[in-house]
């Protein structure tokens, strides 16, 4: 399947990919080379929606199920380029690997899913039954799902593959992230009379002290559900003479499955609520962070930091039939489940679709000095894409 032309290609679309800076809100350079890439490998359709992400669609000669190929092509920044030993955006090839922001975070799997689902096509003329659809997601870094809604909202996908490396095994589940904003208020006074103010720092003080006796739940396969202070500021700043009337400090909330807003929020105003009974003058508040960004096609994204976890059960028909489109392609692959969030907190954790995780890399490449992708894991992911595609659209 892949031959000496066809992997020149993956590890020149990888390195191309690359090439182009695509940080949150400025991913058009990276969709203008994909709809290339669709165009050329000679995709039915190639959609770009407002948000920027973009979509390429395969049809079968026969109707059947939707399988979309999910990848996000937004990457995070580079703040010194000096610490680099290789290029972030040149894309160079050294020792079998492939060097540049994004490779292993993902546009490496990118790339490896647009050439299997296009080899796939051309093998088999396209006889099979069903549609492929390989995304492009923007913003996926500051808003893990948010942008992907348009992408299901369009597509419908019965199955979706997240392309988020898995070391070439297969990933069930993954913990979601919320982002908890808690706050507190105090009174202004000059720091030479104290006693005139609250302290909105030492009441936040007081709060983040009782937060860190709240008992995290566990779940048995996703595991626990961490709760962690991440930063703090208060306000006015610089506080010059002035005893602070406001401080906020934000939570990381690693979320499991079946965990709601509500659920999630509830022993944090409890606990408020315990602590303003206690003291007349304590006054706080807990609640979800929101966002809002402007896409490069000028159209805004906005969405509440809540992004939910979800799990396939192992024994699952997809989950089991994609294993054995892996095997068959000569991965051995294992089951397991992401550390991190992704895209799947929609598709799976939102709209209840059958979603599974396969990409090439380690998970500890992304967002690091020197960030690369292993030509030879890249390759294999196409073959483990292929294999997938093999097995869900056999015929029949």
């Amino acid at each position: 399947m892949l031959t000496a032309e066809r992997k020149q290609l993956v590890i020149a679309l990888c390195q191309e990919l690359i090439q182009r800076q695509s940080y949150s809100g400025d991913e058009n350079g990276v969709v203008e080379r994909m709809k290339q890439a669709f165009e050329a490998l000679t995709f039915d359709e190639v959609f770009v929606d407002g948000y920027g992400s973009i979509l390429g669609r395969i049809k079968g000669n026969r109707s059947g199920k939707a399988l979309l190929l999910d990848g996000h092509i937004d990457i995070v920044p580079v703040p010194d380029e000096s610490k680099w030993t290789h290029k972030p955006f040149g894309g160079e090839v050294v020792d079998g690997k492939i060097y540049g922001r994004g490779a292993s975070d993902m546009k490496g799997a990118v790339s490896a899913m647009i050439a299997a689902a296009a080899f796939f096509a051309a093998d088999t003329r396209r006889d099979f039954a069903g549609e492929i659809y390989v995304s492009g997601v923007v913003f996926e870094e500051c808003f893990e799902g948010v942008a992907a809604r348009k992408i299901s909202e369009r597509v419908k996908p019965d199955y979706v593959v997240i392309g988020e490396s898995s070391e070439l095994n297969l990933k069930r589940g993954q913990r979601g992230r919320a982002e908890i904003v808690v706050e507190t208020f105090g009174k202004p006074a000059h720091s030479a009379n104290p006693r005139a103010g609250v302290n909105a720092v030492y009441k936040m003080a007081e709060l983040i002290g009782e937060i860190g006796k709240l008992k995290a739940p566990v779940h048995e396969i996703l595991g626990e559900g961490i709760l962690e202070l991440t930063d703090i500021k208060s306000s006015p700043y610089p506080g010059a003479s002035v005893v602070p009337d406001y401080c906020r400090a934000t939570y990381d909330r690693r979320l499991l499955v079946g965990e709601t807003k509500a659920s999630v929020l509830l022993p944090l105003l409890e606990l408020i609520g315990e602590m303003k009974r206690k003291d007349a003058q304590f006054e706080a508040n807990a609640h979800f962070a929101s966002d809002v960004q402007k896409c490069y096609t000028g159209e805004e994204i906005r969405g509440e930091r809540f992004f939910p976890g979800w799990v396939m059960d192992q024994d699952d028909e997809f989950v089991q039939v994609a294993l054995a489109g892996l095997r068959s392609a000569g991965l051995d692959a294992e089951i397991a489940q992401y550390s991190f969030c992704t895209n799947g907190s929609h598709y799976a954790g939102e709209a209840g679709i059958k979603t599974i995780g396969f990409g090439p890399s380690r998970e500890n490449l992304a967002h690091t000095i020197d960030e690369y992708i292993e030509i030879d894991q890249l390759l294999k992911a196409v073959d483990g894409y292929y294999g997938i595609l093999a097995a869900v659209f056999q015929k029949g």
